[in-house]
């Protein structure tokens, strides 16, 4: 038992021997212990930093590619190279070998600017028409103007229109009987359309109405439904007369003429107007036209306007009476486009 005792009573000296050197040790080694914490901190520190700075460093700068005049496909995949992204704008051109090329690009070529920036294209979509179309059995008029606002702003329209032939025919005037090249021609440069138009039956006669002793009630009417153009004139009502009437118009040799032939006719005006309203003669001096084309004069005041009459007219002289307020304005239109005006006072 004694022995046993020994031998604890050594090994516990011995642990006691143990922790003193350890502590010791650690006592003698804290400040290196420190340095190398302090160390190892700064360390980690570093590599945080530099890694932040890493992942957030800004793209790199990049020359734009000069990809005016080259094919989209070609232009987009050089942008790609220098990874800059497109934004693509569509415009029509006069020329249709431009369809599908770069017209412009912002920012221009060899500007400096950072990698993912957005580079506008202007691509060309080609010209409007890359044909010509069918236009017979359309109204000249309607294809003259259809074209007009296709090419506005255009310096070189792809279709022109040379000036049209006319000849009778039992369709009605200015309806387009041929045209020349046909349908479906390719358009590679401007092209000059030829077209032959109907006069209308040149040979048609009508009967010319008896307008004498008509007032404008009366009158209005039967200018609006008359295959005769009358030309007006006009005095102010004296002695027996009365105001408003038409007078007289010019004898003809035959009841029937051919459509539009011209007929002078007199009107008598008040010598006195209204204070609101003016009875009066509307004149104009237009172009000739190859055939009959409708008019429709209207009043125009304070934004409102009033129809008066639509006719049907030659050209050159026109004169219309009307009733009207007074101080509005007299529009005359011809498909929708005014070509007279005339203020009532």
């Amino acid at each position: 038992m004694e022995r046993v005792a020994l031998i604890k009573m050594k090994f516990i000296e011995k642990l006691k021997s143990g922790y003193t050197s350890t502590l010791d040790s650690l006592n003698q080694n804290k400040k290196s212990f420190l340095i190398v914490v302090i160390l190892a901190l700064i360390f980690m520190f570093a590599v945080c930093w530099i890694t932040f700075f890493a992942t957030v460093r800004g793209p790199e700068q990049v020359m734009v590619p000069n990809v005016e005049g080259k094919e989209l496909t070609t232009a987009l995949l050089e942008l790609q190279a220098k990874e800059l992204y497109p934004k693509i704008q569509l415009k029509y051109t006069d020329n249709p070998d431009d369809a599908g090329k770069i017209l412009n690009q912002n920012p221009m070529s060899g500007s400096i600017v950072k990698a993912g920036r957005r580079i506008t294209l202007t691509v060309s979509r080609g010209t409007i028409l890359d044909h010509v179309e069918n236009y017979i059995g359309q109204k000249y008029d309607d294809v003259k103007i259809n074209l007009q606002t296709m090419f506005t702003g255009s310096t070189r329209p792809l279709i022109v229109l040379a000036e049209p032939s006319y000849k009778s025919d039992q369709s009605e005037a200015g309806t387009i009987l041929a045209q020349d090249p046909p349908e479906g021609t390719i358009i590679s440069n401007p092209v000059t359309v030829k077209l032959i138009v109907s006069r209308g039956p040149e040979y048609e006669n009508t009967r010319v109405p008896t307008i004498t002793g008509l007032d404008f009630a009366q009158l209005i009417p039967t200018l609006a439904s008359s295959r005769v153009v009358f030309d007006f004139t006009a005095h102010v009502a004296s002695g027996s007369e009365r105001e408003g009437i038409v007078t007289s118009q010019e004898a003809l040799s035959s009841d029937f003429v051919p459509n539009y032939t011209r007929v002078t006719a007199e009107i008598a005006l008040p010598q006195k107007q209204k204070d609101d309203e003016v009875l009066g003669l509307f004149t104009a001096q237009l172009p000739n036209y190859p055939y009959a084309v409708e008019m429709t004069l209207e009043a125009s005041k304070d934004g409102v306007r009033e129809h008066i009459v639509t006719i049907k007219h030659k050209g050159g002289l026109v004169t219309i009476p009307y009733i009207a307020q007074k101080d509005s304005e007299l529009l005359l239109s011809i498909a929708g486009r005014t070509v007279a005006r005339q203020t009532v006072d």
